[in-house]
């Protein structure tokens, strides 16, 4: 029963957010690739469709969810990138919703012949509501008898919905086989409270530098021929906060299907290690442009084992609008992001 009551605990401070709040995340984040990092829209110099979901903590009766899709276009009129995203992150217990739509841009300096530089922005419109009838206050607690009364002396405000504008930067520098971005989310930390005269709760500030490199398999391979067996190295660092995470791993791309192993976690830190998970992935790459991937993250935590780690899939679609033969266009496509990314 504590377990659980320690479990109800995590859960309110997770979903309601303090001074110390904390993005939600994709274990897959290579596969949201606007969420990591406004730069990368356009990044594939393709037009890209994708959409991705994230169940957390399914073995819990409150979990977290999470969907989002996206779309992104490259002009090599104006050497830009043009992209839009709609997220929604959705806890259970207290019916918390943050929804969001965000607008993207990134120009594309060509540094040498295969060597790119992207300077990208986001704005975005964030809306957040609760419904928190499921609240526990610590009145109703009885740690003796290690059970929750129904009632409480407590009144409960009314939390209106509230909304507030978001702005992130990053840049990125890639050329077909690497590439290693830096991203700054909530640079101007908005207000981040259900109480409109609280303005010292804000959103803080998220830094993030991810990186990749494919390396082509086979004695045969020729630079700037398709990828069609590689293996991806990747790496995602981010810190908000005092919260810092790292995710690493590995896939191998082998024919059409897709394979992977990660680690998310900080493996030393001043007080003790913090490992987090372990993810499997498994995935199939369509010839028609299209990639699936499915990913489970088995919890390395102590409360892994109740929460039964979290389930996520992605979907993407690549294609070229337009026609091919329009400024050579078909050799110019980006192969660094067209599987990975």
């Amino acid at each position: 029963m504590m377990k659980k009551l320690t479990i109800v605990w995590l859960l309110m401070i997770t979903a309601l957010g303090s001074t110390k709040a904390q993005d939600f995340q994709y274990s897959q984040f290579y596969a949201a690739p606007l969420y990591l990092n406004p730069a990368m829209a356009g990044a594939t110099e393709l037009t890209r469709v994708g959409a991705n979901y994230r169940k957390q903590w399914p073995g819990l009766s409150n979990d977290f969810t999470a969907y989002a899709a996206y779309i992104d276009h490259y002009s090599y009129d104006l050497n830009s990138g043009f992209g839009l995203a709609v997220n929604s992150f959705r806890e259970s217990n207290m019916n918390i919703n943050t929804s969001d739509i965000s607008l993207f841009y990134s120009y594309n300096l060509q540094l040498a012949d295969t060597w790119h530089l992207r300077f990208g922005g986001q704005a975005a419109i964030v809306r957040r509501s609760a419904v928190l009838d499921n609240l526990v206050f610590g009145d109703q607690i009885d740690v003796f008898s290690q059970t929750i009364a129904p009632n409480t002396l407590d009144q409960i405000p009314a939390f209106d919905p509230y909304s507030y504008l978001d702005i992130s930067f990053g840049t990125l520098v890639n050329n077909d086989f690497f590439f290693l971005g830096i991203a700054g989310h909530h640079v101007n930390q908005p207000r981040l409270s259900f109480f409109p005269d609280n303005s010292q709760n804000t959103l803080p500030l998220k830094v993030g530098i991810h990186g990749g490199y494919n390396i082509p398999l086979g004695s045969n391979y020729q630079w700037g021929s398709p990828f069609d067996n590689q293996v991806t190295l990747l790496a995602s660092y981010k810190q908000q906060g005092p919260f810092k995470q790292l995710d690493i791993g590995t896939q191998l791309l082998y024919g059409k299907v897709i394979g992977g192993l990660s680690y998310r976690g900080i493996p030393s830190t001043q007080y003790s290690p913090n490992h987090d998970a372990i993810i499997a992935l498994l995935g199939i790459k369509l010839d028609a442009g299209f990639v699936i991937g499915y990913s489970y993250d088995y919890q390395l935590s102590p409360i892994g084992s109740q929460t039964k780690g979290a389930h996520e899939v992605s979907f993407r679609y690549l294609f070229l609008w337009g026609n091919p033969k329009d400024r050579n266009r078909k050799s110019r496509i980006n192969d660094c992001f067209y599987y990975m990314m």
